[in-house]
């Protein structure tokens, strides 16, 4: 009669043991990790300010200020508004539009730090929330929802690096800014973008991190402030924990997303009234 070695027999019942093992062992393991909306898409982490930056030049008339409107966006549920300085500087009477023909005297106070301005009214919306870290980079898309021709509008910006401003005429300056490539804009919203001068910018994830200042519509190009314009005058106003949460902001979305915004007066048209 055959008989199978010893040795045979053991190792297949080792063998038998450590697969029965293996079939009980837990298994725990996550997917994948998914890559972030847009992560592929970004360039390199936008440098600081240089020297070399690209310098681009705007003429202002060197004649009295003249009335316009512009865009403003709370900071502060206490009634606190951004906007670009010179949207409101020389005007007497600038007020915050809260629809129904009415609107809310504020207080204007100018920064020394860039094209920024703070207004102050009895009383505001929810905040918008701020990007205070201050990393950008290349390629990133940004929003800017405000008041166009002095009608309801946003646009859609990639960015492309930093440049510098040199504004000749009246209120003559050299001032680090931020350039951004036009995408996309509201449907029927053509020519300029005037009135769009103090909008926030905002990022993917709804937080500021610009002050939209001025166009280039021959270049199709939108100039914000720069980061370290907004730090001085945030830090001097504007306490910490007082931002509302932002939301997801997509090319798909911007212009829902920016009709809340100015529904919940979080984005109002600024105007000058006539002394």
């Amino acid at each position: 009669m055959f008989r199978l070695p010893d040795w045979m027999v053991y190792g297949g019942i080792i063998g038998l043991l450590v697969a029965v093992s293996l079939t009980r062992r837990e298994q725990a393991d996550a997917p994948p990790a998914p890559t972030m909306p847009g992560e592929e898409e970004l360039g390199a982490l936008l440098g600081p300010i240089t020297p070399f930056d690209p310098q681009v030049v705007v003429d202002t008339p060197a004649v009295p200020f003249q009335p316009q409107s512009g865009t403003a966006f709370a900071v502060s549920g206490q009634g606190l508004w951004l906007t670009a300085r010179h949207v409101v500087e020389g005007c007497g009477r600038p007020a915050v539009v809260i629809g129904g023909g009415q609107a809310v005297a504020a207080e204007a106070r100018l920064s020394h730090d860039g094209d920024v301005a703070l207004l102050i009214t009895e009383g505001g919306p929810d905040p918008l929330p701020i990007a205070r870290d201050g990393v950008l980079r290349e390629g990133q898309r940004g929003y800017h929802p405000g008041f166009p021709q002095g009608r309801p509008g946003e646009a859609a910006t990639r960015l492309l690096g930093r440049e510098s401003l040199r504004v000749r005429g009246r209120g003559a300056r050299d001032e680090p800014v931020l350039a951004w490539a036009e995408i996309g804009r509201t449907e029927g919203l053509e020519g300029t973008l005037a009135g769009l001068s103090g909008a926030p910018t905002l990022d993917g994830q709804g937080r500021v991190v610009a002050v939209t200042i001025a166009e280039a519509p021959r270049r199709g190009r939108i100039y914000t402030t720069a980061p370290e314009s907004l730090g001085p005058i945030l830090e001097a106003e504007v306490g910490e924990g007082e931002f509302a949460p932002g939301a997801l902001i997509r090319p798909t979305n911007y212009g829902p997303v920016s009709d809340d915004l100015r529904r919940e007066l979080r984005v109002a048209q600024v105007v000058c009234l006539q002394a």
